[in-house]
Order: C-alpha cells, then structure tokens, then sequence
C-alpha cells in the first residue's frame, strides 16, 4: 500500500503521470492475480480496462486509501460479471499453435518455476466453492476488509466471514492431506 496515497491520488486527478504510475504499480498485480483466480482468460486486457475505468473515474472518488482499494476492485468484479456475460456471446478462442508463433519467451525454467506455483495455487482455490474462492481471494490477494469484499461481493460482513473460515478450512485440510507442514 501507499505510504502517502492522499497527495498520490489528488496528483494523480490532476494529471500527473507519475502518480498515476505509483497508483497502478500499487494495485495491477493483486487485481490481475484476482482476475486470474475468478478464471478470466485475457488477465492483461481485462486489467488495463480496470485501471481504464479507475483512472477515467478518478474525479468521482471520495475516500480513503482503503476505500480506494474497495473501488478498484468492484470495478474489477464488475468487469468479471461483464465478461461472464459477454462469453456467452463470444466467439470460442483459437488455439494456440506454438509452431506458428514466431515471439520470443522467457526461458523454461522460468516459465515452467512460475507456472507450477500458479497451477498449484489454482488446484487449490478449485477445491473451494465460488463463493469461498472469491472472498479469500479478495481478502488475500486484494487485501481487502471483510467490510469491503462484503461490499464487493453483495453479502453481509458475517457471511463474508463464515466463507472465508469454511474456505481456509478447506484448504487446510488439503494440505494436511497431502502431507504439507503449516
């Protein structure tokens, strides 16, 4: 989180770059780790639309840094329910044909370190209802209040609550299963 929001966000409304720059480093990857854990395919797009909506709508805002961060990402699950409801309008994707792609990639050892910690995670969150899912992931990834993601979601703080416990629960019980130390 910012240090000093408050100045960042009113230079940020008057146009400043590098404000705008401080507010985006400050949020893009919890808000694409968000998307990415609600299943959307094109994280990158969907995140600059956020942030395209965050940053258009600067002017309108009012609150503190923890309100921003609520703002941020209810326009985030809003951009989630809208994706959800254009798919079943979208074309099916194409698929990818690696002899065909002619860009460069990191190597695979990289690739492959970041993508067992990603799938694993989400073999994890799989494990959960959707509901469960989308409040730890607010909550954790997001950082979130239970009065913010209660906001977010559409539910009281005290169901927000009982589905993150019965979600960590779940998880816990994954893990001891497995063999995994906590």
């Amino acid at each position: 989180m910012l240090d000093d929001f408050d100045p960042v966000l009113e230079r940020a409304r008057a146009g400043s770059g590098d404000a705008v720059g401080l507010i985006y480093e400050d949020l893009a990857r919890p808000v694409a780790a968000y998307l990415r854990a609600k299943g959307v395919h094109e994280v990158e797009d969907v995140t600059s639309e956020v942030f395209l909506a965050v940053f258009t709508g600067l002017g309108r805002f009012t609150g503190d840094q923890v309100q921003f961060r609520s703002w941020v990402f209810t326009i985030a699950h809003r951009r989630v329910v809208d994706g959800w409801r254009r798919g079943g309008r979208a074309p099916a994707p194409v698929p990818y044909e690696p002899a065909e792609d002619t860009r460069t990639s990191p190597s695979a050892e990289a690739g492959a370190l970041e993508s067992v910690g990603t799938d694993r995670a989400m073999e994890l969150l799989a494990t959960l209802t959707d509901d469960q899912r989308e409040v730890l992931v607010l909550r954790v990834v997001a950082d979130l209040t239970v009065e913010d993601v209660a906001a977010v979601v559409g539910k009281r703080p005290g169901a927000v609550k009982a589905l993150q416990r019965r979600g960590l629960a779940t998880l816990r019980r994954q893990l001891v299963t497995e063999g995994v130390p906590l």
